[in-house]
């Protein structure tokens, strides 16, 4: 048996389906990696767990035995291929992906702030003027900046994600 690995390309958010399918269903070995990340949801700052590639997994399958199950799975679209062979994707590839994000990586999206630093303020009253940081500590979710808002300083809290670097 020549077992190798495949990106399979997926419908819109059934990747976590397609990878149970693969793996329960055909008892094929299926690597998908996910990113945690802190968003805000409704007002709400919440971990959320997304695919690193939306609409990709990898599998691993002998071509000529598993080609047409892993091809017509439940919520499958088909296995990427380069003309009309399927790409074969080399095994270090996939084992240097597994050894730098495992399962799940945390990926932070919050920009890093620094002290002098002009930003724009991107969303609640305050949207569209521009401040100057004073405290940036990455593990507060608030910092402290200055406003300068009809011809006096204020200095207010203010949450990360209502903050964008100025240009």
């Amino acid at each position: 048996m020549n077992f190798n690995w495949y990106c399979v390309h997926t419908k819109p958010l059934r990747e976590n389906y397609a990878g149970e399918q693969l793996s329960n269903q055909l008892g094929l070995e299926v690597y998908f990696p996910r990113m945690r990340s802190i968003k805000t949801i409704r007002r709400v700052r919440k971990v959320v767990s997304e695919p690193l590639f939306p609409r990709y997994l990898f599998c691993r399958f002998d071509l000529n035995l598993s080609f047409r199950a892993v091809r017509y799975a439940q919520d499958v679209i088909d296995v990427v291929s380069f003309g009309t062979a399927p790409a074969v994707l080399d095994k270090s590839l996939v084992d240097d992906l597994r050894a730098w994000a495992g399962n799940e990586i945390f990926i932070s999206h919050e920009p890093a702030f620094h002290a002098g630093e002009q930003v724009l303020i991107t969303a609640g009253p305050m949207q569209g003027l521009k401040a100057v940081i004073l405290e940036a500590q990455n593990a507060n979710e608030r910092v402290s900046v200055l406003l300068s808002f009809l011809g006096a300083n204020t200095r207010l809290m203010i949450n990360r994600d209502q903050l964008s670097k100025a240009i």
